[in-house]
């Protein structure tokens, strides 16, 4: 008994059935290569007909490159990463470009593992939007030719995308001191990634300059339960002692804070004011209406492809960092 063993067409199938040559098939779906148009017409009627794709992945390894990106992410399904992956990779498939997700970590074996993937798969380019990545991943990059863009971070071996945190999070000091208040709480996480730490600098630094009291709390993560669990431990405190407005570092960590404000009988923003960071959709629902900074996704990625295109046409030009400015969205919680 014989098994019809499914397979992908291939362009030799579609050389046969248009009756041409198998270079010919190649050349038709090659731009800008020479193909009379009696020819072409038969073979994109031929491929429709069987349903023939170009294996791209094929020609990216036999011109020693592909259409691959990466985008190397930690948690990339939390709070503000989910919606900068997707801006990413929406911009990514409308360049032509392939973006291969690689959920790792900040240790340097899995940093190592990713590296392997994307080396390995010839990648065209390679996007960092968590963490540092390790020197040797860098040097890699270069010696490979291989365009290497880090959102998240000032970083000065290769080009960047960064966010404006420093603007942004002294003018919620100084919100908090024009409408008054007096005892201020800066909600931190313990593992601190570079943009988190120029955000507690810069509040810290503003709200003192202004004159106001202020006490830094962190989450053991930054996230929803990182920020409930950092606001228990703080109110935990003597009344005496419990801030009137808080500046968290991300909307994740400024809604654990507002329930569990509210789970104390406070009222958000009349006992405690609360300015989150990142501007996430759910910033806007009823439930928290916060008053926060906007990380636009798609202008971030649209920064990160404008330097990818600079990079490939000019290898040798030196670094570039873009930076993104965050504007205050007001809602009700401050």
């Amino acid at each position: 008994m014989s098994i019809n063993k499914q397979r992908y067409v291939s362009a030799q199938d579609v050389a046969r059935r248009a009756g041409v040559s198998r270079s010919a098939v190649s050349r038709s779906f090659t731009p800008g290569a020479s193909v009379s148009a009696e020819t072409y017409a038969k073979v994109m009627t031929a491929a429709q007909q069987l349903g023939y794709q170009v294996n791209d992945l094929a020609r990216g390894l036999l011109a020693n490159g592909s259409r691959l990106v990466g985008l190397v992410v930690t948690q990339p399904e939390v709070g503000f990463r989910a919606n900068l992956v997707a801006a990413l990779s929406q911009a990514l498939i409308q360049r032509g470009s392939i973006p291969v997700l690689i959920n790792t970590g900040h240790t340097r074996g899995a940093m190592a593992a990713a590296r392997s993937i994307l080396f390995g798969h010839r990648a065209e380019a390679t996007i960092v939007l968590s963490g540092s990545p390790p020197q040797e991943f860098v040097e890699l990059a270069q010696l490979n030719g291989q365009p290497l863009i880090v959102i998240g971070r000032n970083d000065d071996a290769c080009d960047s995308v960064h966010i404006d945190n420093n603007t942004a999070a002294r003018t919620a000091a100084r919100l908090f001191a024009a409408d008054g208040r007096k005892q201020v709480a800066l909600m931190g996480c313990a593992s601190a990634t570079p943009n988190i730490v120029e955000r507690e600098q810069a509040f810290c630094d503003e709200a003192r300059t202004l004159g106001l009291d202020v006490s830094t709390v962190r989450g053991v993560d930054s996230d929803y339960a990182g920020g409930l669990g950092a606001c228990q431990s703080l109110f935990a405190l003597p009344p005496l002692d419990w801030p009137d407005a808080v500046f968290c570092i991300n909307d994740l960590m400024a809604f654990g804070v507002i329930d569990c404000a509210r789970q104390r009988g406070l009222s958000v923003p009349d006992d405690l004011a609360v300015i989150g960071f990142d501007d996430i959709p759910a910033a806007g629902w009823d439930a928290y209406s916060l008053t926060t900074f906007r990380q636009d996704p798609v202008v971030m990625a649209a920064q990160a492809l404008q330097l990818l295109e600079r990079r490939q046409a000019h290898p040798q030009a030196p670094n570039s960092k873009a930076e993104v400015s965050a504007p205050l969205v007001r809602r009700q919680s401050a």
